[in-house]
């Protein structure tokens, strides 16, 4: 059944600051890069706020959780059965599958594992996984990038959690070798496609070539200098998306000016019309 969610990533101005990723190459480790952004609502707030709007599932970005201790993701999960909602998905915004120095991408396997294990500890459904840095050409590397993915899913799927990536990122980045990744990857591995995320003459034909193949759509428009979006294209994209016949997740992506919710708002009622046909 089609269904409304939104992305962490669509109110990242209102969930405080934003912890990233960084490779310290001197000494071999991850470290924390901090973001200052204001704070409306703690993560733990958030999906009763979710819900009261309308939304019946959330994504949410790895640099939005203020921790990760296993008391700190029990009130998560918690707090999203108490609003009755799904964590669908925990989008995990760094690592390369295909870095070709060794030790990098040794620890940024390691690293992703830990993820998979907040993700299960903290109820999510799904982890999303870059897949890569490479070009989307490079058939080794997407034959690389596939073969840890499977790994991965070997790894995630007892904790109860399923393993997908996306076009994003430069190995994805086109439609044809996304559903190479995804043939060579196996059943396995779940796939979002993001409408923000092919560029080009054939954009509308490469979302509708993997959308077919997706678990989670991001229903990502243009906009204009006010953060009104540009309503015929995108309703070009929903429409192909519905004509693969397409029954999942259409996620809400909103990173435009202004207030944040309210251009939410505006996107929703584009796309609630085919969620509503596709039930």
């Amino acid at each position: 059944m089609a269904y409304l969610s939104v992305s962490t990533w669509s109110l990242h101005r209102l969930l405080g600051p934003q912890r990233l990723t960084v490779w310290d190459a001197e000494s071999s480790t991850h470290q924390l890069s901090i973001q200052d952004q204001p704070q409306r609502h703690t993560l733990l707030e958030l999906p009763n706020e979710a819900a009261s709007r309308g939304y019946q599932a959330l994504e949410i970005c790895h640099f939005h959780f203020p921790a990760t201790d296993n008391d700190y993701l029990e009130q998560l999960k918690h707090s999203f059965e108490t609003a009755g909602i799904s964590f669908d998905t925990l989008l995990l915004d760094y690592g390369d599958l295909t870095e070709p120095d060794e030790q990098k991408r040794m620890a940024d396997t390691a690293y992703i594992r830990s993820w998979i294990d907040v993700a299960a500890l903290a109820g999510a459904k799904q982890i999303r996984i870059i897949a890569g840095e490479a070009s989307p050409t490079d058939h080794a590397a997407i034959r690389q990038a596939a073969s840890a993915l499977k790994e991965l899913a070997a790894y995630a799927s007892p904790k109860g959690v399923r393993v997908i990536t996306e076009n994003f990122k430069p190995l994805t980045s086109t439609a044809a070798s996304s559903l190479m990744l995804l043939e060579t990857a196996g059943p396995e591995v779940g796939f979002i496609t993001d409408f923000g995320n092919y560029r080009g003459p054939g954009k509308v034909e490469e979302i509708a070539s993997t959308a077919g193949r997706s678990v989670s759509i991001h229903c990502k428009p243009n906009y204009d200098e006010n953060g009104y979006p540009d309503a015929d294209t995108f309703l070009s994209y929903l429409t192909e998306v519905q004509n693969t016949g397409y029954n999942g997740s259409y996620v809400l992506i909103y990173d435009g000016p202004g207030d944040m919710w309210e251009g939410l708002e505006r996107i929703k009622t584009l796309v609630v019309p085919f969620i509503s046909t596709s039930r």
